[in-house]
């Protein structure tokens, strides 16, 4: 088997890896950007896409033998174009928190959870709002259907991917017709000159042939890939950190967790209610998925790295990044399993799961608290995944079961630590791979690999648990009942945390 590659254009990083025929990865290149807040909007600029695809590509070996690609990148959000692909507003990323009327409306027409990121919440806002660029839309869609569509001139998306964009019909596998209907049917819509189906991509499984590389698209990354190399269907995070943790089996779930955090659990049956917590949607096969979504995770985290590591400076060492989280990962472990009563609240942004539409990090403690470094940086690791336990504690009382629950992600590189708070957070046993730090682009390697090598009617599932992951190695940790009851007094202190984290966003 020949070499394949995974792109993704993450929060934080512009990441390529390049895996072999024994799915180990054997080269790889990244690129540093960061979203901006514009005009009250969270972006980024497309020119940078680019540049910082051509940075993160020339820095993998030996393109010329990749025999398959594929494109991964933040879910959700809008990007709406004209007939011609020009861009008609700036990319609204996941981010932001702006289309709370949408959100609600849809939810009710569709009695289904319609989250505030999701690319139809976006574009039925733009609408409600009387935005002047709705009459000219003629595409709309995600980061990596874009980037798929200019390098492969292909319009289409991994049907995990398009379950980000509008609800999914698994048993279909395409769009919910019912419900595009009654979008259609909308008195502020049924006017406009397009029905949505002609706006939306066009959505394909796992496997499913979704072109090639164009002599164009190469050109836009200056050569860097050779025309000729077959795509595999573009997903979103979602779906590639399913595969990349073997988490895409009924009963199966994964945790990932880097500048957001998030968890998927493939689901046996529907649940019970409609939950504004829980979003549905599916794997890049199209089985459903219930998926806990959070904006924020180890972003407040990094900039108290950052503060520790110029307090460092002050007396004449300056500490490796890598060895100054690790040391504070494992400091925390000496904290109290409660933290000793100081609370941290990491909201940088607003926050759907807890009905915040902005944030300002907080930490706050009594007279009484233990404030050490220890207790201090166990609750800003407890900060990172508190706002996953409420979600979470939706889907234990709905009794979903999970028998194995897989975490990847840049809190998961310590070994041990953030494996041993995820566990008591959602009181479940939690795996890490040897691949753990890999996330995204791995995976997106792993579905380019699938649509190279997959034999007859070979299911992803198959593929995944009995090729790729045949005796791979990884470290397990059972819920400590210890942590377990501290994390669920800190959870119930956090909650009423929030009631302080909405007076500062009212306030500050």
């Amino acid at each position: 088997m020949k070499t394949c590659l995974g792109i993704e254009l993450g929060s934080t990083r512009i990441k390529a890896v390049a895996i072999d025929g024994s799915f180990k990865p054997v080269s790889s290149g990244d690129y540093t950007w960061v979203s901006r807040y514009e005009n009250g909007v969270w972006t980024y600029p497309l020119e940078e896409v680019w540049t910082g695809l051509k940075a993160a590509l020339s820095q993998v070996e030996n393109r010329d033998g990749i025999a398959a690609a594929g494109v991964s990148a933040m879910m959700h959000g809008y990007l709406a174009f004209d007939k011609d692909w020009n861009l008609l507003t700036p990319f609204r990323t996941w981010q932001n928190t702006i289309t709370g009327q949408a959100a609600v409306e849809l939810t009710e027409l569709f009695g289904f959870n319609i989250p505030q990121r999701w690319s139809i919440a976006h574009l039925y806002q733009a609408v409600l709002n009387g935005e002047e660029h709705i009459s000219q839309i003629a595409h709309i869609t995600t980061l990596a259907g874009y980037i798929h569509c200019m390098l492969t001139g292909v319009n289409a998306v991994g049907v995990g991917e398009a379950s980000g964009m509008f609800p999914i019909d698994s048993a279909a596998l395409d769009y919910d017709a019912g419900m595009m209907a009654k979008f259609n049917a909308l008195p502020k819509v049924a006017d406009l000159p397009w029905k949505l189906r002609d706006l939306l991509p066009k959505v394909l499984a796992a496997g499913e042939d979704a072109g090639a590389l164009t002599e164009a698209g190469s050109a836009l990354l200056d050569g860097l890939l050779p025309a000729g190399i077959p795509f595999a269907p573009a997903e979103g995070d979602a779906g590639t950190g399913m595969t990349a943790t073997n988490a895409v089996a009924p009963r199966t779930g994964n945790v990932s967790a880097g500048t957001s955090i998030f968890s998927m659990v493939v689901l046996e049956r529907p649940l019970e209610k409609v939950y504004e917590e829980i979003d549905l949607v599916t794997t890049p096969t199209g089985a459903p998925v219930a998926m806990v979504h959070c904006n924020n995770c180890t972003n407040d985290t990094n900039a108290w790295v950052g503060v520790l590591g110029e307090a460092a400076k002050l007396f004449g060492t300056e500490p490796d990044a890598g060895e100054l989280y690790t040391k504070l990962y494992e400091k925390s472990l000496e904290g109290d399993p409660d933290c000793g009563g100081v609370l941290v609240c990491n909201y940088l942004a607003g926050e759907g799961v807890t009905h915040m539409d902005a944030g300002r990090p907080l930490v706050a403690r009594t007279p009484e608290s233990r404030f050490t470094l220890a207790n201090f940086f166990r609750a800003q690791l407890y900060s990172t995944m508190s706002t996953l336990k409420i979600g979470m504690d939706i889907l234990a009382a709905e009794q979903v079961a999970i028998d194995s629950l897989t975490g990847h992600g840049g809190l998961f590189k310590t070994p041990m630590v953030g494996q041993s708070y995820m566990a008591a957070a959602c009181n479940a046993p939690v795996t890490c791979m040897e691949t753990a730090g890999e996330g995204g682009p791995y995976g997106m390697a792993l579905l380019a690999s699938f649509l190279l090598n997959r034999t007859g009617g070979e299911t992803l599932e198959h593929f995944l648990s009995k090729k790729v992951f045949a005796g791979t190695t990884g470290s397990t940790v059972q819920p400590d009942p210890v942590c377990v009851a501290g994390f669920n007094i800190y959870i119930q202190r956090y909650k009423a945390l929030l009631e302080v984290e909405k007076a500062a966003v009212e306030k500050l």
